[in-house]
């Protein structure tokens, strides 16, 4: 028994056959089987069948099934593949699958009659002799053998007559983001047309599915930018349903509909794109059994400004359409430049030629038309100087950062085209990789694109990896240009930089890469690493970044759930064998060995490269991993075993969602005490809570006066006005409710929303719900009151301490704490609100007015003849005579206010505060009346208010 394995980056070849004549034989009686009768009747078979089928010399392809599960974006694929020989001698044959380059092959099988032949995974000797050459093609880089992200899987046996082989291959992969959507492909090329051809695809993110979309079959044998034009409908025969969390979508075209898409039996890519839901927090941690990953993609950010260096060959061998698709993805690219961004040309041959000298233009009208021009002008010629390119757009854009009072958070970067080698100045790689990461010193990321079959991709890759940028490579056909334009897309809008995401120390290891240059709109940020300790209760998480002129710092407890809740064995459609699989487990091993492989890519010391070798071959045998540094040595597992069986995850739809409702991290198990985040704030008495109840604090006095503002739904009370001289303005938006049974009042009325206006050193604004928080200050940030984190700016802090309070400082002048009013399970006459308290008011000034805002800088006098001297207990406590007395005054600029005594409870109800009660909407205590008070929209700032 002769069989061959191999791996190789070409793409299959089509074999010819006669269309007509084909489809015919592949109509015969044993296709026919697996179709209804009403089909039978509406085809013809021709006569020339039978003698075409003697002609026939290479086994039938009877079945090719492949199903797959992805969990968490952790994606297992199973590929079974059945062959017959009809005919009277052995033939051979030949099972080709394309997988992403990015996928690990973790299993593969063949099996013959009785006879059946397993993959083991092994590692690779430094020196490979002429056997493993033979059987599976020495990768010695990551991705090398790679074609536009795909590579070939090979395996062929020689079958006997009248018998068939089963193929079964297994890979893995963790899908990636881009451009808002995680795409997953399968290859469907058998090279002929199948009687039983099935895809079926099972989905489950417990954060819940958004924008699922199967689009037409991918025929082209270069893969595109992921957007498709013109008809967008799925592939005849594809079925898809889904719930919230669950999606499965299946494919399973019979022979005629296989001929009316390809009839050479290469049908393209069956492609499912997805997203689920997020909100801008930490992200999403799932943790189980002691592993975690955790998925950070931000969402409603800003983007930050750009400045970037496009450098483009134009030798000689960019002739023709390479250029011209070139020219044309620029063209749209500048287009999409936007006018904070600042941007230069050069391009280069044996000549380096800059369009603008020195400098680093901004977007304008006619900076974007003269570009056009200069690249419409660029002409092939020359050889190819990749150093002195790399060497000036560094130049020029490391002149340009010095030399210019440049927003600190931009982001700088250099995208760089060639299609060839270094031919012209220095052309050894290892000098050219030295002079590059010298000359960007961690300053900024390089981006490589290569184009056609002759780019050293290899040296592209590795300057990418070694200056923080990623490298793409795309062939010469006619969709380039939106293959050029696709990736820029991915990169070309920067949200934050700088992010930094940390776990204590003491409760991690093993962590994957935590620190990220960028991160990039519609990409998405993953972490994964151990639990040390996995009896705790919760993992700390701890996210810092900038966005444009914020510093943002996110943290959060995730709940560490308990095993039993996170396991996906027993669940319905995992009983095939896979379901005791950590996925989260495989996820981090499969993130370490990509990061290992990278890193040794990257090093030039033998002996670091050898401890990365051992420890990425040492990861792979362990999680039966098919690397660069292991391969599959094909044994067989003795005569008379049991074929081959299909071993997928296929989650079933009924009963999962309450299984697998804990697979988020960040929600805690029942019973688990809840992090809470509530803190005792020791601040100012000063504070409008309630319904709303307002309380005054005159710590000189020693005393504190209280109110109440009986105001309608929908007002909007003016707190703080102090536009004119601090630039703040505080207004609070009332919300109705119901009066309690037996109350007084004919309604309620609480703060729904809180707006915070500030117009010095330059205008900002908070709103802020009990749910959300809107800062904008030029950029909208959009934060939830669910998650804690810190937002810093030039001038202004806002600190959210989760579900309990915010609170903003504003040029370390002024600070203001809202709290947040949740009520779980509330009665009709209570409402999810807000209250407003002042815990410095330095920075206001003595001008300040509003309802709180005009006694800040005031004292208050509590007038002593009210006092009844008959009273026995005046002599013995002053303060307790004070307090029984009914008629008590108060003397506020120079009016007389009648208060009583009362208790009020402040902060969530924590304390109670003494206070002297104005009666009436604080008749004479406020000035004016409270109509006088009420702001025409939140962000009035009432600029001729306080002349009453």
């Amino acid at each position: 028994m002769i069989f061959w394995l191999w791996l190789c980056g070409a793409l299959p070849a089509s074999t010819g056959q006669p269309d007509s004549e084909l489809l015919a034989r592949y109509l015969e009686e044993k296709l026919m089987a697996d179709y209804s009768f009403a089909e039978q009747v509406a085809r013809r078979v021709p006569r020339q069948t039978r003698f075409l089928q003697r002609l026939e010399t290479r086994p039938r392809m009877s079945e090719f099934n492949v199903k797959s599960t992805i969990i968490s974006r952790y994606a297992f694929t199973t590929v079974s593949c059945t062959m017959v020989n009809s005919g009277s001698e052995a033939r051979e044959a030949v099972f080709e699958m394309q997988i992403p380059a990015a996928a690990f092959i973790s299993n593969f099988t063949m099996s013959i009659g009785n006879k059946t032949y397993y993959g083991e995974v092994t590692g690779k000797e430094k020196k490979h002799g002429n056997e493993d050459k033979a059987k599976t093609k020495k990768p010695p880089s990551p991705t090398d053998g790679v074609e536009n992200g795909y590579e070939t899987f090979k395996a062929s046996i020689s079958i006997p007559r009248k018998m068939q082989a089963n193929f079964l291959l297994h890979y893995e992969e963790l899908l990636q983001r881009r451009l808002g959507k995680y795409e997953y492909t399968i290859s469907i090329r058998p090279q002929q047309l199948v009687g039983r051809l099935r895809i079926e695809v099972n989905i489950l993110e417990n954060s819940g599915i958004v924008s699922l979309e199967v689009p037409p079959l991918r025929n082209s044998k270069h893969k595109g930018n992921g957007k498709v034009e013109g008809d967008t409908s799925p592939p005849p025969s594809t079925v898809i349903g889904h719930t919230k969390t669950l999606a499965k979508v299946t494919f399973s075209p019979n022979v005629v509909q296989q001929t009316r898409i390809a009839r050479n039996g290469i049908l393209g890519d069956f492609i499912i794109r997805y997203d689920v839901n997020r909100e801008l927090s930490v992200g999403d941690v799932q943790i189980l059994n002691g592993y975690f990953v955790h998925y950070f993609a931000p969402k409603d950010l800003p983007p930050l400004p750009k400045n970037v260096v496009f450098v483009l060959d134009s030798s000689a061998s960019m002739v023709g359409t390479k250029l011209r698709q070139t020219k044309e993805a620029l063209f749209t690219i500048l287009q999409d430049l936007r006018p904070e961004d600042h941007f230069n040309i050069i391009g280069f041959s044996n000549r380096i030629k800059v369009w603008q000298q020195d400098q680093l233009v901004p977007v304008t009208p006619n900076n974007i038309r003269d570009a056009k021009k200069y690249i419409h002008n660029m002409s092939p010629t020359g050889g190819t100087n990749i150093n002195g390119a790399l060497q000036t757009g560094a130049k020029l854009l490391n002149d340009y950062i010095a030399q210019n009072d440049i927003d600190a958070r931009s982001v700088s970067l250099i995208i760089f085209l060639t299609d060839g080698r270094p031919t012209v100045g220095e052309t050894q790689s290892s000098k050219i990789l030295s002079n590059t990461k010298e000359a960007i010193r961690d300053k900024f990321c390089l981006f490589t694109i290569g184009i056609g079959n002759d780019v050293d991709y290899k040296l592209l890759e590795r300057m990418a990896l070694e200056n923080c940028g990623m490298t793409r490579r795309f062939q010469e056909d006619e969709d380039a240009a939106g293959q050029l334009k696709g990736f820029y897309d991915e990169i070309g809008t920067p949200l934050l930089s700088d992010i930094r995401i940390d776990y204590p120390e003491d409760t991690v290891e093993q962590v994957t890469q935590n620190f990220f240059p960028n991160y990039f709109n519609g990409s998405e940020i993953i972490i994964a690493g151990k639990l040390i300790n996995r009896s705790s209760d919760s993992l700390h998480v701890e996210v810092t970044a900038s966005n444009s002129k914020k510093y943002i710092l996110l943290k959060t407890d995730v709940g560490i759930d308990l095993p039993s809740r996170n396991d996906i064995r027993g669940v319905p459609g995992l009983e095939d064998g896979k379901g005791d699989q950590n996925y989260i487990e495989r996820a981090w091993s499969y993130l370490t060995i990509k990061e290992l492989l990278n890193s040794w890519l990257k090093s030039d010391d033998s002996q670091e490269k050898d401890y990365l070798m051992d420890k990425a071959k040492s990861m792979a045998l362990t999680y039966n991993f098919v690397t660069p540094f292991t391969f599959l040595k094909m044994k067989e597992a003795g005569l008379y075993s049991e074929p081959p069986q299909e071993q997928y995850i296929s989650p079933s739809t009924e009963g999962i969602g309450e299984k697998l409702q804990s697979l988020q991290g960040h929600k805690a198990p029942p019973g688990m005490p809840r992090q809470q985040d509530k803190q005792r704030i020791k601040i100012s008495k000063t504070s409008a809570d309630g319904d709303p109840h307002f309380v005054i604090d005159f710590p000189s006095s020693k005393f504190s006066v209280c109110f109440n503002i009986d105001g309608e739904p929908g007002d909007i009370l003016r707190l703080v006005s102090d536009h004119k001289e601090s630039g703040i303005t505080v207004n609070g938006q009332l919300i109705g409710a119901p009066a309690p049974p037996n109350g007084h009042k004919k309604h309620r009325t609480y703060f729904s929303t809180i707006t915070i206006l500030s117009n010095k050193p330059e205008r900002s604004y908070l709103e802020i719900t009990p749910t959300r928080i809107i800062l904008d200050d030029g950029e909208r940030l959009v934060l939830s009151c669910g998650r804690s984190a810190i937002v810093k700016s030039n001038s202004l802090e806002v600190s959210i301490s989760a579900n309990s309070n915010i609170t903003v400082t504003i040029r370390d002048t002024i600070s203001f704490i809202i709290l947040i009013h949740h009520y779980k399970n509330p009665a009709p006459y209570q409402k999810d609100h807000l209250g407003f308290y002042i815990s410095n008011s330095k920075g206001l000034s003595p001008d300040s007015h509003g309802l709180l805002g005009q006694f800040l800088k005031d004292e208050v006098k509590l007038l002593q003849e009210s006092l009844n001297m008959s009273n026995p207990q005046a002599g013995q406590n002053k303060t307790e005579a004070l307090k029984s007395n009914p008629t008590n005054t108060l003397k506020v600029k120079g009016r007389l206010v009648p208060v009583v005594w009362k208790q009020r409870r402040i902060y969530n109800g924590q304390q109670e505060v003494d206070c002297w009660f104005a009666k009436n909407n604080a008749d004479k205590l406020i000035d004016g009346s409270y109509r006088d008070y009420l702001a025409s929209h939140p962000f009035d700032t009432g600029t001729n208010f306080g002349t009453i």
